[in-house]
């Protein structure tokens, strides 16, 4: 079993049925269950239930457990987000909330529907060889139609980072963020005042986001749930045996873990999908072809673009290098992750860099 980050609460049988009780009544009683791993934050369990159903238990970690400025309340914060997408968004594949309680002996917990499918990165490294283009494609037409769902303001809802306009929230999530890299005593690969100084430096082009649309952020392939269209007659995972599935496709079947979403550019949510890579540079990519298939308004890849999705890729990878001591990761344990975070984040600094000497050249000669 994988180790805990120090944000997640250990369980056992007898805590997992207590949450299950609280939840449900003591008309319904647990059967089975079983961890989730994967996952760095929170405490996710499977719970198989006495009338058939399979639900999903997430323990937020226990109040005296320091967080990331923008993870307060996130347990609370997915409940929020589901319930949303059931009602503004009801055809993304989303788990059903069935409970979210909070109680001064167990916390804070949410039960939700269990979704069937493994995500992406358990069949990227299973032994079955499935095409999980198709997958991807849907996957990327679920996230622009969260797009079309709009906020009446940007950035993080609950008091977390947030404003009246996109440049203002944007810039109130990089400061929690250098706010927590000095609290935690993170080091960075650069100075925090060449990072503070981007959004001012780009404001025309963040203000020229004039709709908070909601985001997931998290898609990463851990969290993009997927399956193959069984066989008439036959079952699907990643037991069935190769080649298992009608057309041997993977295919979207949900998309968990939205408790970090917020309203803002649609840019933001083209960056985890395809992390440590550059959406701008794989046209091709099916999640891309998805997302620009279904979207209101497809991407068009100017010089604005570019600018914004380098800065959303750098604010990505800030908040990878400053979450590491809440999950117990050290330079010293992982510097395998530290220095190649700290790689992308100069590639990012140094092509804004790059385009921001250019940019006052121009302006000079005019």
């Amino acid at each position: 079993m994988e180790a805990l980050s120090r944000t997640q609460r250990p369980l056992d049988h007898d805590q997992v049925r207590r949450y299950v009780q609280a939840s449900f009544g003591a008309g319904h009683a647990m059967t089975d269950c079983g961890p989730i791993t994967g996952g760095g934050f929170a405490t996710v369990w499977w719970v198989a239930l006495d009338d058939g159903r399979e639900v999903v238990l997430k323990v937020a970690p226990r109040p005296d457990i320091p967080l990331l400025r923008y993870e307060q309340g996130l347990c609370a914060a997915e409940a929020r987000y589901l319930r949303l997408v059931s009602t503004h968004a009801p055809q993304v594949p989303v788990p059903p909330l069935l409970h979210h309680g909070d109680d001064p002996d167990l916390g804070e917990w949410l039960v939700s529907g269990r979704i069937p499918g493994c995500s992406l990165r358990e069949w990227a490294e299973s032994e079955q060889h499935l095409d999980d283009a198709p997958a991807r494609y849907e996957f990327g037409a679920a996230i622009a139609a969260l797009h079309r769902v709009s906020g009446d303001r940007y950035g993080y809802d609950g008091g977390r980072a947030s404003g009246a306009t996109w440049r203002e929230a944007f810039t109130g999530m990089l400061d929690g963020l250098l706010a927590d890299a000095a609290d935690w005593d993170v080091p960075l690969p650069t100075s925090p005042e060449r990072i503070r100084e981007l959004p001012e430096r780009y404001a025309s082009i963040l203000d020229e986001v004039r709709r908070p649309a909601l985001l997931h952020f998290d898609g990463w392939d851990g969290n993009v749930l997927a399956e193959p269209e069984p066989e008439p007659g036959a079952g699907a995972g990643l037991g069935a045996g190769a080649g298992a599935g009608a057309d041997g496709n993977l295919h979207l079947r949900g998309i968990v873990d939205g408790e970090r979403f917020l309203f803002g550019d649609p840019l933001m949510d083209l960056v985890s999908p395809l992390i440590y890579r550059r959406v701008e540079d794989e046209p091709d990519n099916p999640f891309l072809r998805g997302y620009q298939a279904a979207a209101s308004d497809p991407v068009v890849f100017d010089d604005s673009t570019l600018r914004r999705l380098s800065l959303y890729r750098l604010h990505l990878y800030l908040l990878m290098t400053v979450e590491m001591p809440s999950r117990g990761i050290t330079r010293q344990n992982r510097p395998d992750r530290f220095e190649r975070l700290a790689d992308l984040l100069n590639h990012e600094l140094t092509e804004l860099r790059r385009d921001g000497v250019q940019r006052r050249a121009r302006n000079s000669t005019r």
